[in-house]
């Protein structure tokens, strides 16, 4: 029996550098940040040692009617904004609801739900409490919103593997998908945790950047003089369908989704394997998968989060599977313009993957000031063009708790 081939027929983004796909892939290539600082009272209140993050462009809150934003967490929110573009972007497909999947994802979840009403049981008592409280902050609530959105009832499944989760996602629509559990899939991820709690909780375990006097300048990838991430928030959504319900519609495609990798590292909560060979694995699988070897790689599109440790563990890994031709890839670090989306990163970054394809472009990764020797990808801060031939390329995502995931993407 023919294994389908998956393609990418639908994209939508709400991003720190735009609001939709497009603009975020314009700002992308135009080397714009989003990280800024921020304009919160409470930075001041709780004397946060970070005070900059990168906010989405665009408030989703802004973009849905009233009665439904208030009944969703940001997160949720965002997905929906994201998802709504996608599916639009998508032709908005005509599916029998029984062949139409969500697979979604977070890192954390309804963090401002929770934790707003946490101050409100403790200032006003339980009765203020809303009691769309739990449905609100449920890590599942994004993939059940999208399902009801959209009619979905093949089935509405949540990934939270930190900053891992979307492209994990990706990874099993994509088996779904061939499994022949549904005909068309939403998939994606989700994120909106800059609050105080994690600021102050990244800050402490010495992960963010500091450079609180830089905001635009301060995720820098690759650069010697790193010193940690930026917080991000927003969504990503894929529409993701069997190649022959994607022809017997007319659906235009972006790329082939050929191949994902799921894998863990067994090591460390929160630091990755130094050896790398839990995401060399998750490489070596969606390689595996896509029936290509090493050499058929033209782009890699990094977790490169700017923390000093983890830059070189993932070059490490990439040189275990490529040797040295890791060197001759043109190698992007978008989260240098976007900051770290944590669960939502992944889908972002597929977006942008996919779309490096189409264009035949790797992205900027802008804020290097010296390339470190330790981690010497071929990253520019311009453009690097991908050339005529046909093209894959890879993305990769890895998260607290050993999580890799890798989507792999060929050109249609």
């Amino acid at each position: 029996m023919s294994i389908p081939r998956i393609v990418v027929t639908g994209i939508g983004a709400s991003s720190p550098i735009g609001g939709t796909a497009p603009e975020s892939w314009s700002a992308l290539l135009d080397g714009a940040s989003g990280a800024r600082t921020l304009e919160y009272d409470w930075v001041e209140q709780y004397q946060l040692p970070v005070t900059f993050a990168a906010q989405a462009a665009v408030r989703p809150d802004t973009v849905l009617e009233r009665p439904i934003a208030k009944r969703l967490d940001p997160s949720s929110q965002f997905a929906l904004v994201a998802a709504m573009e996608a599916w639009a972007d998508a032709g908005s497909p005509e599916v029998d609801p029984e062949r139409l999947g969500v697979d979604f994802a977070t890192g954390i979840g309804g963090v401002w739900t929770l934790l707003d009403a946490w101050d409100t049981l403790r200032e006003k008592g339980p009765r203020r409490v809303m009691p769309m409280t739990v449905p609100m902050l449920m890590p599942n609530a994004a993939a059940g919103n999208l399902s009801l959105h959209f009619g979905a009832r093949a089935y509405a499944r949540t990934v939270a593997s930190a900053c891992a989760s979307s492209t994990e996602s990706i990874v099993n629509a994509v088996e779904h998908l061939r499994d022949g559990l549904a005909d068309v899939v939403i998939a994606g991820g989700t994120e909106s945790a800059i609050h105080p709690i994690t600021i102050a909780s990244f800050a402490s375990m010495q992960a963010l950047s500091k450079r609180n006097d830089s905001p635009e300048t301060a995720s820098r990838p690759g650069s010697i003089d790193r010193d940690g991430f930026v917080m991000g928030e927003g969504a990503g959504v894929l529409i993701l369908e069997t190649e022959e319900h994607a022809k017997a519609r007319g659906a235009k495609i972006y790329a082939v989704v050929v191949g994902g990798g799921v894998t863990a590292d067994s090591y460390h909560i929160t630091a990755n394997d130094p050896e790398g060979t839990g995401a060399a694995r998750a490489v070596s699988m969606a390689l595996a998968m896509a029936d290509a070897s090493p050499d058929d790689v033209t782009h890699v599109n990094a977790h490169a989060t700017s923390t000093p440790v983890g830059d070189p563990n993932e070059y490490v890994a990439l040189k275990s599977v490529f040797g040295d031709r890791i060197d001759e890839i043109p190698v992007s670090a978008t989260k240098a313009s976007t900051g770290h989306l944590l669960g939502g990163t992944g889908a972002l970054e597929a977006i942008f993957t996919v779309l490096a394809i189409r264009d035949r472009v790797a992205p900027p990764t802008i804020n290097i000031t010296e390339q470190d020797p330790a981690v010497p990808f071929r990253i520019s801060g311009s453009a690097q063009p991908l050339g005529d031939g046909p093209q894959l390329a890879i993305s990769n995502s890895f998260g607290f708790g050993g999580h890799n995931a890798v989507a792999a993407f060929a050109s249609a």
